[in-house]
């Protein structure tokens, strides 16, 4: 179309109105707008000054600083008001056709683009019908200009692509009640030239996904139920074109973006063109096969592999799953090494691995029945499935890894439950059952189904332990940070990716091991081996390795697992003496430690082995080389946690409990340790008294626990009454947050017990806290809110955090409300509250809020007659 498009609008500009018209040479010389001059956009009353906008905006990319401020502030503005104002003539003066058919520049397009899109979101309804008319027929007419030709397509694919979003937002206005050809005009139209055709595809796909995908956020419900119904009705349009493109079409280009439009539709579609057409055939035969092609005929054929609709269609996904896996087998030898051709490859090729594991992954998940109903009349189909998925499982890339460990982890369980569901469990403390051996007979000792699937897969699951032993992930991810005290501590980081995938693999290996004792230990021992004898020696292969025999504890019966990891045990203490290098005995001493932490059925059936073990963690405790004392502390406090019974008790040929003797000598085990070492190791112990049923013993073992804490608090409360400019020491201020750091970890091992503990010191505690609140307080009257932030009022608050984080471990643990809201709340209303009220907003302490919400969970209505006085001061301060 010829006409002058701009009479569509109503009270447009004629041609040669314009303010200022482009240089019809060249391209003009940039003269920058001095600052202010920029202004002048923004004076509706005036014609554009196309000139003006264009160094505006080339101001933003390459003006300075001062320049680049005030151009982004002119267009924002000048944007806000296009789209507050009246929009019909907002748009008749900006006159969006000329920049786009006329202008040079393709920032000041870009722009102008973005005005139109907010244009035809926001305010598409108020504009008169003329002028929607007239803009839906430039934007077509100015797409089929541009993308009619196959060089200009390529040049301006970045501003075309714009155009077609823009486009569609007009489609998601107009169709289908102002436009309801739509669906046939751009099906007509493709039928000129195979350069429109390719992107008349790319405009259905991006509709398809505003429809079907993005809908929620975009549209009401209606509407997106409007639209795809007019989708649906008129589809048999599309796939005609997409079936003539298929069929007939030889360029490259419109192949690739019809496969992806047509993976668009293939979550929406009518079954019938899916299954009832030639469709999966063309996509097998002749697309799988050519490299071009077959990533994405692979994503078209996953997307069908996914649909769960029923058992109606099973032959239909019996002959999906047989002629992929065929067609593949022609084009992929058994040898193929995916792991290489994933590192070394294009980037196409890695996409087809990645696809080609969610294709298996996604059909074998809903359809593993269909699967192993072909094994029978086709064995080695299902044996190349896996195959290709155990190879891909190779790749180093964890995104991959995740798809294949997904299914593994799926089939790995589902087996298991098929087994035990054989065989009652035999041990009620496992987790899990054993299934029953090969071969062996079901309940009533008929032959299980179940055995026979376990055969079918065994060769397959013997290649997926050994993927699951070689890849294991960590199993606890430490972050050394510095807390708000400026202490450097080390967190867990207990909810990460790392964390997940750790507990998918070993929940997995577990399944498997359950599967098959003797081949889980078999691969282990081999790996071990491979590390004695250096072939595999490497610290990253060690801790793989170990991190795996650690995660299948519970697994094998009682006798298999003390064999078992005795000769594991064996072999790592040969490795240590055999390996030069405290690097390399460090390495070796912490995954020995890291196993037996993890087997405390085997330590608390081995008394002498689990205090030799414990003992040895001590030695380790004074080891300064770099972080084996951490995982010395952080194997004993999983120790304690785990055997804490065998501690408190008195075992044979020993003359007190193992806790005592401890306790005796902790000054001398603790020497070395780092302040948030000690408060660990505080933690442990408190795990061993917690487990002495004996009140009085628990109390003198408290007591034992505490005394040297206890003591160097005392002593800092002595000098501290005789100056409380004592109190001013930062050394005395970190005294008293690790004081009160050790004593809340021992809450959270101890419990309600703890008690005698706290009320040696409460009113201590109180009077600290009360006392660093004054020096707060007067530090602020004196120096305002900045004062916060200097290092003695942050060490002051910190004391008064930690002494609230101990009082509010030990309200949420304690047994006897009425003993809290008897002897504890009255004493703590004025130092904790009143403070509250007192301090500016900046020294208020968050944990106050938290003490008091435990507060009133623990004890309910009897803290009915203080919620008041609480409101008062959270509401009214």
């Amino acid at each position: 179309l010829k006409a002058d498009l701009w009479h569509w609008l109503p009270g447009g500009f004629k041609p040669g109105v314009r303010a200022t018209e482009p240089c019809a040479r060249g391209r003009p010389q940039e003269v920058r707008p001095p600052v202010l001059a920029m202004d002048a956009l923004l004076n509706f009353s005036q014609p554009l000054d196309s000139v003006l906008l264009d160094q505006c905006v080339n101001a933003v990319y390459t003006g300075s600083p001062a320049e680049r401020d005030q151009a982004q502030r002119v267009l924002t503005q000048l944007q806000e008001r296009i789209n507050s104002e009246d929009a019909s003539a907002a748009l008749n003066w900006f006159r969006v056709d000329l920049i786009l058919e006329q202008g040079t520049n393709p920032h000041t397009k870009f722009y102008a683009l973005q005005i139109l899109d907010a244009c035809i979101k926001y305010r598409w309804r108020t504009l008169p019908r003329e002028q929607c008319e007239g803009i839906k027929t430039f934007i077509v007419n100015l797409v089929i200009k541009l993308s009619s030709d196959d060089p200009t397509l390529r040049s301006q694919r970045l501003f075309i692509s714009k155009l077609n979003l823009i486009l569609v937002q007009v489609v998601k206005q107009e169709w289908p009640h102002n436009w309801p050809t739509f669906i046939s005009d751009i099906v007509n139209a493709s039928k000129a030239n195979e350069t429109l055709c390719e992107n008349n595809m790319a405009i259905l796909k991006l509709l398809s996904e505003e429809v079907f995908d993005f809908s929620r956020d975009e549209m009401t419900s209606a509407k997106a139920k409007r639209l795809k119904e007019s989708f649906n009705a008129d589809f048999s349009l599309i796939y005609q074109l997409c079936d003539f493109i298929m069929e007939h079409s030889q360029k490259p280009s419109l192949l690739s973006v019809t496969l992806q439009t047509l993976l668009r539709f293939l979550n929406w579609i009518p079954l019938g063109y899916i299954f009832e057409t030639k469709m999966i055939e063309k996509l097998v035969y002749k697309y799988l096969a050519v490299p071009l092609f077959r990533t994405d005929a692979l994503a078209c054929l996953t997307e069908i592999a996914g649909l769960d609709i029923g058992a109606t269609y099973n032959h239909h996904f019996e002959s999906l799953f047989t002629t992929v896996t065929d067609q593949l087998a022609q084009s992929l030898s058994p040898d193929t090494n995916f792991a290489d051709a994933f590192e070394s490859g294009s980037e196409e090729d890695t996409r087809f691995i990645q696809n080609l594991a969610l294709f298996y992954t996604t059909f074998l998940r809903p359809h593993l029945t269909i699967a192993e109903k072909t094994a029978s009349t086709q064995p080695k189909l299902l044996e190349s499935a896996l195959l290709t998925l155990i190879g891909i499982s190779r790749v180093d890339d964890m995104e991959v890894f995740k798809i294949c460990l997904e299914f593994w982890n799926h089939l790995a369980s589902d087996l298991y439950t098929s087994e035990c569901a054989l065989t009652p469990a035999v041990n009620p403390t496992l987790l899990l059952a054993p299934a029953p051996p090969l071969g062996g007979a079901g309940a009533g000792g008929m032959p299980g189904s179940g055995s026979t699937r376990r055969q079918l897969y065994a060769t397959v699951l013997s290649k997926v332990r050994l993927i699951m032993i070689s890849r294991m992930a960590k199993p606890e991810e430490v972050l050394i940070v510095e807390d708000e005290n400026g202490e450097i501590i080390r967190e867990p980081m207990r909810d990460s990716d790392a964390i997940t995938l750790y507990k998918t693999m070993r929940e997995t290996l577990v399944y498997l091991t359950h599967l098959n004792v003797d081949d889980t230990e078999t691969l282990m021992l081999e790996k071990l081996a491979m590390q004695v004898d250096g072939t595999e020696w490497s610290w990253n292969n060690l801790n793989t390795l170990c991190w795996a025999i650690g995660s299948i504890s519970g697994a094998m019966n009682e006798e298999d697992e003390k064999r078992f990891l005795v000769t594991v045990i064996k072999d790592l203490l040969g490795l240590c003496e055999m390996k030069r290098g405290k690097d390399n005995k460090a390495v070796i001493a912490s995954n020995i430690m890291y196993v037996v932490g993890q087997y405390p059925r085997f330590l608390r059936a081995h008394w002498k082995f689990l205090k030799t073990v414990v003992n040895k963690l001590f030695e380790f405790m004074h080891e300064l080389h770099p972080g084996v004392q951490d995982m010395a502390c952080d194997t004993f406090v999983k120790i304690a946690q785990k055997c804490r019974r065998k501690f408190s008790m008195l075992q044979v040929g020993e003359q007190m409990p193992f806790v005592e003797e401890l306790c005796l000598n902790l000054p001398s085990i603790i020497s070395d340790l780092e302040p948030s070492q000690v408060h660990t190791f505080y933690e442990a112990v408190g795990y061993m008294v917690q487990s002495q049923t004996d009140a009085a013993a628990r109390e003198a073992l408290l007591f034992k626990l505490m005394e040297m804490p206890n003591q160097t608090w005392q002593d800092v409360m002595a000098r501290a009454g005789q100056d409380i400019n004592v109190l001013r020491d930062q050394a005395t201020m970190k005294d008293l947050v690790n004081i009160i750091k050790s004593n809340e970890r021992v809450v959270v091992a101890l419990g309600h017990p703890f008690m005698s503990q706290l009320a040696r010191l409460y009113i201590d505690l109180l009077n600290v806290y009360k006392a660093y609140s004054e020096m707060i307080n007067t530090a602020v009257a004196s120096g305002g809110q900045y004062a916060t932030s200097t290092a003695a009022v942050r060490g002051m608050r910190a004391v008064k955090r930690e002494s609230l984080r101990l009082l509010e471990a030990y309200i949420e643990r304690s047994e006897e409300p009425d003993t809290i809201l008897q002897r504890f709340v009255p004493p703590m209303l004025d130092p904790v509250l009143g403070d509250y009220v007192r301090n500016i907003p900046e020294a208020r302490d968050p944990e106050v809020l938290s003490l008091f919400s435990s507060l009133i969970n623990k004890l309910q209505a009897q803290m009915t007659p203080e919620v008041p006085r609480v409101f008062e001061a959270f509401f009214k301060s």
